[in-house]
């Protein structure tokens, strides 16, 4: 058998908004592609002028490329390739594929109502098309045709989805198809079919809200002597209430999440599991998925996007992620709050000690606040307010001991243990004011390793203001 070099594209409409349902449409292809050893292409559909920018563009190449979703071409804008549209709509008029219709927006309209009305379903009733021994009416004055394609009379499209099996649509239902308008400018579903065959695409893996289009495209494509590609039409995803995923219905942009913190390899990986599967995996790297992924594992139900499983994977990357690269993340967001992140503690220590518990990178940079604001200016009464008379001495003992001590974790946990013993106290006794003393909140991680990373120096000097 020969082999088959794999071709996959993703095909997006720049209309200002790229959602992770559309993004979960471009992680399959690619995904494919790149377990297949073969191409993955960007394909911009902006032959919708009104609504097309160069801005929306750019939000779905950013997206892209932070998700690391990388392209062998593309991207490719169909309004470049008009042209050769054009071109093939003059060949399939002039080999009898296509036929100009004048049949008016008006005459259109009353048809489908007419039909509406006789409980038919609304379709072009071919009154153009030219047929041996057919005669066609008049060819109005003044008017553009649009162009319609000859769709095949009676049989069947019949092709083998690779996600929902096989699927037949009778060609009675289906009516000939405009492929060009009135000023030439071709529809979307005859731009698919051309671009597919000249980018020799061979599988096609994209949303199930295109299986309508998919018998049209067939027809196209063999009567332009073309072999279809493979079909895989993936179920929807559903927000957290069960609706379509979409604009109007609260979904976040990849921009929204990028912007609250998320890792990119967290959105990866939870992508991937909206209607995928690997056995109970259910956190892995991206090479391990690109290993994994096949057609087959692909599942035929809707998926449903849960805010909270999200959350949790990005816990799970950012608690297992590399000190140094997610300081590099977290970094950005940490400026934004306006810390000076080089004055101060080592921001990489920062980090390690605050990433187990934080769920995103917006959570570290607000907890690495402790460290990059002023010492707190205590009052006499805040002092007396916060900080229990009777563990003065303790705490006095404490500042003593910490300044000859090693600063290690494991010396400040064995000071500590020593004060409490002489003391008889327990440890909220004395690491409640600590905390208090140093950053004026009774709210840190592990006391021990904060010690650590404000660094002995400090700690002695802010803890000393607290006890003299």
């Amino acid at each position: 058998m020969r082999f088959m070099h794999i071709r996959t594209r993703f095909a997006p409409s720049p209309t200002g908004f790229i959602h992770l349902g559309n993004l979960r449409s471009a992680l399959y292809p690619w995904a494919f592609a790149r377990h297949n050893k073969g191409d993955f292409i960007l394909r911009i559909e902006d032959t919708d002028l009104e609504r097309s920018s160069q801005e929306a563009v750019d939000v779905i190449i950013e997206g892209m490329a932070w998700l690391g979703l990388d392209l062998d071409e593309g991207p490719i804008y169909q309004m470049q390739r008009i042209d050769r549209y054009r071109e093939v709509v003059k060949q399939m008029l002039d080999s009898g594929l296509a036929y100009p219709c004048y049949m008016s927006e008006e005459e259109l309209n009353k048809l489908r109502d007419q039909q509406m009305a006789s409980k038919e379903k609304p379709r072009y009733n071919g009154l153009w098309r030219p047929e041996p021994g057919k005669t066609l009416p008049p060819v109005p004055e003044g008017v553009s045709p649009v162009i319609r394609f000859k769709n095949p009379i009676g049989g069947s499209v019949i092709w083998n989805d690779a996600v929902k099996g096989q699927i037949e649509i009778s060609n009675d239902e289906l009516d000939d198809l405009v492929i060009a308008r009135p000023d030439g400018t071709p529809t979307y579903n005859f731009c698919v079919v051309i671009d597919d065959m000249d980018m020799n695409i061979t599988h096609v893996i994209r949303g199930d809200d295109h299986v309508n289009n998919t018998p049209r495209q067939i027809n196209i494509m063999k009567a332009l002597g073309g072999s279809p590609p493979v079909y895989a039409h993936l179920p929807t995803v559903l927000n957290d209430a069960g609706e379509k995923m979409s604009k109007r219905n609260g979904a976040m942009s990849v921009r929204d999440y990028q912007r609250a913190g998320y890792l990119p390899d967290a959105i990866l990986n939870y992508l991937a599991r909206l209607g995928w599967s690997h056995g109970d995996a259910e956190v892995f790297t991206k090479e391990q998925f690109v290993n994994w992924f096949d057609l087959e594992s692909l599942g035929r139900s809707p998926a449903q996007h849960n805010p909270e499983k999200l959350l949790w994977l990005n816990h799970q990357y950012i608690q297992n992620s590399d000190p140094v690269k997610l300081a590099a993340a977290t970094k950005p967001f940490a400026h934004e709050m306006g810390m000076d992140t080089e004055a101060g503690p080592d921001f990489v220590q920062v980090v390690s000690l605050l990433k187990d518990r934080a769920n995103t990178l917006i959570e570290i940079a607000e907890g690495a606040k402790l460290f990059y604001l002023p010492a707190p200016n205590l009052t006499a009464d805040q002092i007396k307010e916060n900080i229990a008379e009777a563990v003065m001495p303790a705490l006095k003992d404490l500042v003593e001991a910490i300044s000859t001590a090693e600063p290690t974790k494991e010396a400040y946990a064995a000071v500590f243990k020593q004060i409490l013993a002489k003391y008889q106290i327990k440890m909220p006794a004395l690491a409640m004011p600590v905390r208090y003393a140093l950053f004026a909140t009774t709210q840190t991680p592990a006391i021990d390793s904060v010690l650590v990373v404000l660094g002995k120096e400090e700690a002695v000097k802010r803890l000393s203001k607290v006890v003299q």
